[in-house]
């Protein structure tokens, strides 16, 4: 590597981390939002709150690291060209291919870092998410009840208690349980206690009632069409308990793993014991492609970025030009990566698409480096004068 590369390589290198870090660390502040009630309301530890949120920070540089590959890139060498600096390296026999050598390494060094964190550390982070919601939202909840507020432990499981003591004992408790589906149960006790337990938390209620709905058939002669009726039943008790894990949705949310989860072997052939229906079948076989193809578009975008910065020749009024041209491209990629995907989840023969849609542009953008061959050249004016 040349001086000259060196000095270009290192402007890349600087502007990337900091683009890169700055926009993940704005999109981490924004996304972690979602959590800060966790922390400021429900009791949640500030150190059990970064790791949880920090899960997500894979994910984000995997998404952005393309796109701010392509923007460092354009605009360090539309500067390099508004300064004059590309001007003197050209003079100085430099040709195009010779000047888009450090951008091309950068390039590299982004796209393997792409395949590190789509192929390992997006899986792996976002498993470990899903399991920290799952202890949170189930083995949590007793941790997270906090007095006179009705905490909703899920859709169908809301728990208040009027004080809660030092010790743990709960006063003045209603329990609304509709986790059984048309039998809706509602308990009030004038004390309880909170347990841990290997299947979770289990509050052991005192001295109350539980009142139950219940669905009663007609007795049999009743005309045809009589609907049934509703009946409360109340029990009074003087000890009880309610289990606080949940046992619908998280329990499946728990067994079946969702695509972002799984690796790319797992994504292209599905365990069959899994009975998986068509659709997702079709649609996890896509995401497997597209996580395979998805690091390159860090090549291909920095390419169009070179291609709109050094193909458009020294302009005295600027590179707005360039810079226009080369951020449409890229947003019209973008945009067509959201159709090619989409069409290949619903029919997977159109999945070479996704492989056309990363590579294709970075062809194209060498073939406007080197100048266009077989491309008919326009004739100087002079000669057609």
């Amino acid at each position: 590597m040349t001086r000259l590369d060196r000095y270009v390589f290192r402007q890349l290198a600087v502007a990337l981390v900091a683009v890169t870090v700055g926009l993940a660390a704005l999109i981490w502040l924004t996304q972690s939002l979602r959590f800060i009630e966790l922390v400021l309301d429900r009791g949640l530890s500030f150190a059990v709150f970064l790791e949880l949120t920090g899960l997500l920070l894979p994910s984000f540089f995997a998404v952005i690291l393309p796109i701010t590959t392509f923007v460092v890139t354009l605009f360090t060498y539309v500067r390099l060209a508004s300064d004059r600096e590309l001007v003197v390296m050209r003079a100085a026999g430099l040709s195009q291919w010779q000047l888009a050598r450090p951008a091309v390494g950068l390039a590299l060094i982004a796209t393997g870092i792409c395949f590190v964190l789509q192929l390992w550390l997006v899986p792996m982070s976002h498993t470990a998410f899903r399991t920290w919601q799952f202890e949170i939202r189930n083995q949590m909840a007793a941790i997270l009840l906090q007095e006179g507020v009705f905490s909703a432990i899920g859709n169908d499981l809301t728990v208040y208690a009027r004080l809660r003591e030092r010790d743990g004992t709960l006063r003045g408790i209603l329990v609304h349980d509709a986790r059984e589906t048309g039998a809706p149960v509602t308990i009030l006790a004038e004390e309880g206690r909170l347990s841990l337990t290997p299947e979770g938390p289990r509050v052991t209620l005192i001295n109350g009632q539980r009142q139950q709905v219940e669905r009663v058939n007609p007795p049999a002669g009743s005309p045809p069409g009589t609907p049934p009726t509703l009946r409360l039943s109340v029990l009074t008790f003087g000890e009880n308990s309610v289990d606080l894990a949940r046992t619908g949705r998280n329990v499946d949310d728990a067994r079946n793993r969702d695509s972002r989860e799984r690796s790319v072997s797992e994504l292209m052939n599905p365990d069959p014991a899994e009975n998986l229906p068509e659709r997702d079948i079709r649609k996890f076989y896509a995401e497997g492609h597209q996580r395979l193809t998805s690091p390159l578009t860090a090549l291909s975008f920095a390419m169009v970025g070179m291609a709109a910065a050094l193909a458009s020749g020294f302009r005295r009024h600027g590179g707005g030009f360039a810079i226009a041209a080369g951020v449409g491209a890229v947003v019209v990629l973008l945009a067509l990566g959201l159709a090619v995907g989409n069409l290949a989840a619903r029919d997977n023969r159109f999945v070479p698409l996704i492989w056309l849609h990363a590579v294709g542009p970075a062809v194209v953008a060498a073939w406007v480096l080197a100048g266009r061959p077989g491309w008919p050249k326009s004739a100087p004016r002079a000669a057609a004068a």
